[in-house]
């Protein structure tokens, strides 16, 4: 491990506690987990406490602590992807990759999963390969999937990769758009929200790709903090009233369609979300009254 990277990781955040998850995320993406002696010097160069470190890392479930293959393929078991045959398409991966889930290929290439919700039940049966989300997978496409992983995924482009797609968002209870061409992330227009944090308010612009974290907000937002989300404009709160599966924090409900709803957690910095399918009419109108 180089200590130089890790400590021009914690420069670029201002060397803050503020900033631990996006240093956290960094250094993961850096080199695949957070190894011991890279959570040491991130204590050391923070000023914070190693304890405090770890407690974080345990507590979403994005961070590992355990070595990962170039490759994570992470399969949904949840009870929307569940009874469509996503036992099935888990065992076709542990087949092809000769591993069970939580286990990693000798050659260090694939690491497997299976998790409880991806988030994406409107998509299942739902796989994710290195942040690329596959919908509607099948037992005959495990193959492709894993060919496409092996010779590297290139940056995706909306309308053309079928892997991301970007999610048109608008307000539940004025039916207005929040989607902002004039400020674009990840090549797209984002979504354009209210954010407020004590006695702070502002905009923050969310990037429209379904799993992406990449957000910009125009007023300084610790990382953890718990912030309210409103339209930009009726002003009013988008609290959709579920659980983050990563925190427990409530989660920012908006309409995706007419038939789905867009969660995102409320908590900077974490990487939450789920998208759900309303499967009528009077499911929609049930969202925007709770709205």
């Amino acid at each position: 491990m180089n200590d130089q990277v890790v400590e021009d990781i914690v420069a670029r955040h201002h060397g803050s506690l503020g900033g631990m998850l996006s240093i956290l995320s960094e250094v993961q993406a850096k080199y695949g987990y957070l190894p011991q002696d890279a959570l040491r010097r991130i204590a050391a160069a923070t000023g914070g406490s190693l304890t405090d470190i770890y407690a974080v890392v345990t507590f979403y479930r994005a961070f590992s602590l355990k070595p990962r293959g170039k490759h994570l393929v992470s399969v949904c078991l949840g009870t929307a992807c569940h009874v469509r045959g996503a036992p099935k398409i888990a065992d076709e991966f542990s087949r092809q990759l000769g591993i069970g889930p939580g286990d990693t290929t000798p050659d260090k290439e694939f690491s497997l999963e299976t998790v409880n919700c991806l988030g994406a039940c409107a998509l299942g049966p739902t796989v994710v390969v290195d942040n690329h989300y596959f919908r509607h997978v099948t037992t005959a496409k495990v193959q492709h999937i894993l060919e496409q992983a092996r010779g590297g995924f290139q940056q995706p482009v909306a309308g053309v990769d079928s892997r991301v797609f970007p999610v048109n968002a608008s307000c539940p209870a004025c039916g207005h758009t929040l989607m902002d061409a004039g400020h674009t992330i990840d090549g797209h227009a984002s979504i354009k929200l209210a954010a407020s944090f004590a006695d702070r308010a502002g905009i923050v612009h969310l990037s429209a790709f379904y799993g992406s974290v990449h957000a910009d907000c125009d007023t300084e937002i610790p990382d953890g903090a718990l912030t309210v989300m409103s339209c930009p404009h009726c002003a009013q709160e988008l609290s959709g009233g579920s659980a983050c599966s990563e925190c427990g924090a409530t989660m920012t409900m908006m309409a995706a369609g007419e038939y789905a709803a867009l969660h995102i957690c409320a908590r900077r910095g974490c990487p939450g979300h789920r998208l759900d399918l309303l499967t009528s009419v009077q499911n929609v109108a049930k969202v925007r009254k709770k709205a």
